[in-house]
This record gives C-alpha cells, sequence and structure tokens, in this order.
C-alpha cells in the first residue's frame, strides 16, 4: 500500500493534466468536425466522436494500468514488444485492410489495428535498451550500425504499405542518438540533405549539381591548406551528387504521382486549388477565417459543410483553428509546448540511461507529429497523413501515444531506483 500510495504521489500530474486536457480538446473538435444537426446527440457510439469517447476512457485506463508495472518489466521486455510489433508489421502486408490506398490496419470485428503505431513505443524502448548497454558507445561505427537498424526494420515495412507518413516519424530517433554523443555532423547531413531534395526538385538536376560543384571549388580554395577539411569537403561532395541522382530517381520512378503532387504544391510548382491543393487550400481557408477568437464552437462553416476532407484525423488543427481562432491555436500549441518541455526535463533528471534515452524518444516522436501534423495544415509541409497526438480521431494512434507517454511516466515516478 505505501508503495502504492509512493508511486502515485511521485507521478507527474502536470503532465497528466495536460494530457487529459489535450484529449478533451481533441474530443470537441472531433464532435464539431462530424456533427449532424439532425442528431445532435452527443454521445453517439455511432459517430466518430461517440468512438473517440471510449477511445479516451479505455486509452486513460491503459495508463493507469502501466504505472502499476514493475519499472524492469519494459527493460526485459522490450525485445518481445519489439518482435510482437515487427510481426504485425508483416501480417498486415498479408491480412490487412486498403484504406485511401494504404495497406496499414488489421481488421478486428468493427475495431481496425494499426500496428505502425504502436511500433514507435516498441522502437523507442528497444533503442533505449541497447544503447544503455554498459560497453555501447554510440560513437563507434557498430553501434550506429545497430541503432539504424533498430530503427531502420519498422521503418521499410511500413513504407511497403505504402504509409510515408508514419515511415519518416522513425526518423526523428536521430535525436536520441545525437542527445546519446552523435557527431553533430549527421544533422549537418540531414540539413544539407533536406536542402538538396527541395532543389532537385525545383530545378533541373544538373543545375543543382553545377552549384554544388561551385561551391565546393569554393571551399577547397579557401580550406587548400587543411587536410581534414578538405577530406570533410571531399565527402560532402560525393554525398551531394549521389543524393541528387538519388532523389531525382526516387521523384521520377518511386513516388506516386499523389505525392509528387503534394510536394509540387508546397513547393510551388503547381497552384490548383481546386485539385491536388483542395484539402491545404480547404484547410488554410478554415484557419484563416477564424480570426482571432474563431467563430464559436460548432459555427465554423468550413467544418459543418465538410469543406475538409479528414477533417477528424489528419486535419483536426483547422477545426480548432476556425471554431477557437488564434486564441484556440495557441492554447493548443502552448500544451504542446510544455509537454515536450516537460519531457524533456523529466529524460534529463532520470538516473537510469534506459530512461533517459527511452524519455528522449518519446519527446522526438511527439515533437516530430506535432510540428509535421500543425505544418501541413497551414502549408508549410507537404501533406503526408499523420495525426496529431491526442487530438486527432484513432483508438489506435491515442493508445499509442498514451502508452509512450506513461512508460515515460511511470519510470519517472520510480527515478530513484536504477533500472
Amino acid at each position: 500500500m505505501n508503495n502504492q500510495r509512493s508511486l502515485f504521489f511521485n507521478v507527474d500530474w502536470f503532465i497528466i493534466l495536460t494530457y487529459l486536457i489535450l484529449c478533451i480538446i481533441g474530443w470537441f473538435n472531433i464532435h464539431a468536425a462530424v456533427y449532424d444537426p439532425m442528431n445532435p446527440s452527443i454521445i453517439d457510439l455511432d459517430t466518430n466522436y461517440g468512438k473517440q469517447l471510449i477511445f479516451i476512457i479505455s486509452a486513460f485506463a491503459i495508463g493507469f494500468a502501466i504505472l502499476l508495472f514493475d519499472n524492469k518489466f519494459f527493460n526485459t521486455f522490450s525485445p518481445v514488444f519489439y518482435g510482437i510489433t515487427i510481426l504485425l508489421l508483416i501480417l498486415v502486408l498479408i491480412i490487412g485492410r486498403n484504406v485511401g490506398g494504404n495497406q496499414a490496419w488489421i481488421p478486428i470485428g468493427s475495431f481496425r489495428l494499426q500496428p505502425s503505431e504502436f511500433a514507435k513505443f516498441a522502437t523507442c524502448l528497444l533503442l533505449a535498451r541497447y544503447l544503455s548497454s554498459g560497453t555501447i558507445k554510440v560513437q563507434e561505427f557498430r553501434t550506429q550500425i545497430t541503432a539504424a537498424f533498430i530503427i531502420l526494420l519498422p521503418t521499410a515495412l511500413i513504407l511497403l504499405q505504402p504509409d510515408a507518413g508514419s515511415a519518416l516519424t522513425f526518423s526523428s530517433l536521430i535525436l536520441v542518438l545525437y542527445r546519446e554523443g552523435l557527431s553533430g555532423y549527421f544533422l549537418v547531413i540531414e540539413g544539407l540533405s533536406i536542402v538538396l531534395f527541395v532543389l532537385t526538385v525545383l530545378y533541373n538536376k544538373y543545375v543543382v549539381l553545377v552549384g554544388v560543384i561551385a561551391l565546393s571549388a569554393t571551399l577547397i580554395y579557401f580550406y587548400r591548406k587543411s587536410r581534414k577539411s578538405l577530406t570533410i569537403i571531399g565527402s560532402g561532395f560525393i554525398f551531394s551528387v549521389l543524393f541528387i541522382f538519388s532523389v531525382d530517381f526516387a521523384y521520377n520512378k518511386i513516388l506516386k504521382p499523389h505525392q509528387k503532387n503534394r510536394i509540387d504544391v508546397i513547393l510551388g510548382k503547381v497552384n490548383d486549388p481546386r485539385g491536388i491543393g483542395y484539402n491545404l487550400n480547404q484547410s488554410k481557408i478554415a484557419i484563416g477565417s477564424g480570426g482571432l477568437w474563431g467563430k464559436g464552437y460548432l459555427q465554423g462553416t468550413q467544418t459543418k459543410y465538410d469543406f475538409v476532407p479528414e477533417q477528424s484525423t489528419d486535419f483536426i488543427f483547422c477545426t480548432v483553428g476556425e471554431e477557437w481562432g488564434f486564441a484556440g491555436c495557441f492554447l493548443v500549441i502552448s500544451l504542446y509546448l510544455f509537454l515536450l518541455i516537460r519531457i524533456v526535463n523529466i529524460a534529463e533528471r532520470q538516473r537510469s540511461s534506459f530512461s533517459r534515452i527511452y524519455g528522449y524518444g518519446v519527446a522526438s516522436i511527439l515533437f516530430f507529429h506535432v510540428f509535421i501534423n500543425i505544418g501541413m495544415t497551414i502549408g508549410l509541409i507537404p501533406v503526408i497523413g499523420i495525426p496529431l497526438p491526442f487530438l486527432s480521431y484513432g483508438g489506435s494512434s491515442l493508445w499509442s501515444f498514451t502508452i509512450l507517454l506513461f512508460i515515460l511516466l511511470k519510470f519517472d515516478s520510480n527515478r530513484m531506483g536504477i533500472i
């Protein structure tokens, strides 16, 4: 009894309160997104908001149950969790249901399970277990290869569905490796990759190649007396050339037409507000029309008349913008910022390296989802179809984010012990 009292006393209730507020905000906005004046019942299990209420209650029950487990359970069984999610990711390719071009769901009665969502916390656990092993050093090439394999295996299986949005989420875990000692050069490479990708899509690959050659030649001239600098410049040049041709090949030969169209709209290559840019255009109209205080609950015209597709899932943020205005958007973003900062603080105060690494994994995954989802609804990021944590409709996403977060809360509640 004393241990249980100590457990709940040590739980970070600020995070739990923030979690509940976000879930409640999400539920009200899902209700607004699918509201039918002919069926005004606020609790209807045949609607998305009725189902989401069940998901919220069950998610909190799952979180509460996680707090009752022993800390060592998650470390010990992390390979088992990872293995189960890998098997599910393989299984979904065989028996999964295809929705919107993605074979990402396993039907279980009236419910659809999305294994890619649960792979996130399983990957974070196994990565934390591996990196926290006594003799492991992130600076070693062998460690980097093993960590990359842990991250890329579920990524590759998710790409086969194909679900590029969920797959890209795992790229955020490079921030975990960086925190544990990975060279800053890798972040430079990632930034360089983004710049080269945009330039290669916007312009002819040979034009970009000429620019890379000119920049490399300039750098070689200024750093010609430093052998180390010349080695870095040479490696960067080779990487850039290979990457430019890879992007050109992937963009023209691998990406599907709708994926290319989304990128073209964001980069301004195509202006088609009635066609391929319809979702984004309607989302921006909804957010912009909200003004400072919004139109009011259930009063959003873009929302009420279904102008924005997928508004209860991927585009839930535009419901916030239209009905609650800038003030509502500011509140939601502030709650996410508070949550992320709190998670990083929790991670840093852990005495166990396993708990710290897992905490940074949680922060990385949540940051990626929040940044990308909000970015795509306001036109900063291509539409790739990932949910907004705790707000978007969906049982798999809500449960997986709850598990991800509450495992960290469990570690933190017992941080004086060493896992």
